[in-house]
């Protein structure tokens, strides 16, 4: 049992046909906001192995996982095998930032976390396949690792600057030499809502930075970013990216690596326009 759909298609990447995975969260679905039905919370407690992001992603998930381990059922946190960064900004600072997909080589140590639990928890598993579907897998991530730091390495340095919805950003910002400048909601879930304020001092540091394009979640409405685009007086456009959510097929990023790569040649046409 996995929580979110890009953990589901990491998992299945890993597991193959060697086991059933079932994924809660559909396409395009928010997880911080997600929730699951009392059905959907007793399979939970069935499981061989529940997979979950953890470090606070899965908001309306959280106590039903923490109930199956109390159950006896063997879960694992992947966020938290990835050698998770802290927020260092707004109202979410210091706490831990359970957005470790935007990089590559810590997907990396989350399929090697997820195939170790695998072979070891799930009963009668083929664990050959499992590792030789890892193996597999790994190669492809390292291949995404080297092409993302190929693109991004075209971005003159003081372009390097990122402003979106919310604060979902930072492990790609850490890897490639990105300075988050701010979120128009100044925290790491999109529950949180912007003061007036919020937006002003965005605003503020947008005109300071000269930041051209804001960039916002695909699966939620723009409304805030453009509020914002338009408050702080620039022509300041808005980017869509895939951030907490793959999409279904032929929407762009329905698996995690047509996501990584949708998202990274969306923020360098982002990035490599002129300045305003």
């Amino acid at each position: 049992m996995v929580t979110t759909n890009i953990l589901g298609d990491l998992t299945k990447a890993v597991v193959g046909d060697t086991a059933e995975v079932t994924v809660l969260m559909q396409a395009g679905t928010d997880p911080h906001s997600f929730g699951i039905s009392a059905r959907q919370a007793a399979d939970i407690e069935r499981s061989a192995l529940v997979v979950h992001n953890g470090l606070g992603l899965e908001e309306g998930v959280a106590r039903h996982v923490q109930a199956a381990a109390s159950a006896g059922v063997p879960t694992l946190a992947v966020a938290e095998r990835t050698d998770p960064i802290t927020y260092t900004s707004d109202e979410s600072a210091g706490q831990p930032d359970p957005h470790f997909w935007t990089d590559p080589a810590r997907v990396r140590k989350a399929v090697e976390a997820i195939s170790a639990e695998v072979i070891a928890r799930v009963d009668g598993i083929d664990a050959e396949t499992v590792r030789a579907n890892t193996a597999r897998y790994v190669s492809e991530l390292d291949q995404l690792d080297r092409w993302m730091t190929d693109r991004f390495a075209a971005i003159p340095p003081e372009r390097r600057q990122l402003v979106t919805d919310h604060h979902v950003f930072g492990y790609l910002a850490q890897r490639f030499g990105f300075t988050v400048i701010g979120a128009v909601i100044p925290s790491g879930t999109t529950l949180a809502s912007p003061s007036a304020s919020d937006l002003d001092d965005l605003a503020t540091a947008i005109r300071t930075a000269g930041v051209h394009t804001i960039f916002a979640d695909s699966a939620a409405p723009d409304r805030l970013s453009r509020v914002l685009a338009e408050h702080a007086g620039l022509q300041v456009q808005v980017a869509a990216l895939h951030t907490e959510s793959l999409t279904e097929p032929g929407g762009g990023a329905a698996t995690y690596l047509e996501m990584a790569r949708a998202n990274t040649e969306a923020i360098a046409r982002g990035l490599s326009g002129p300045t305003t």
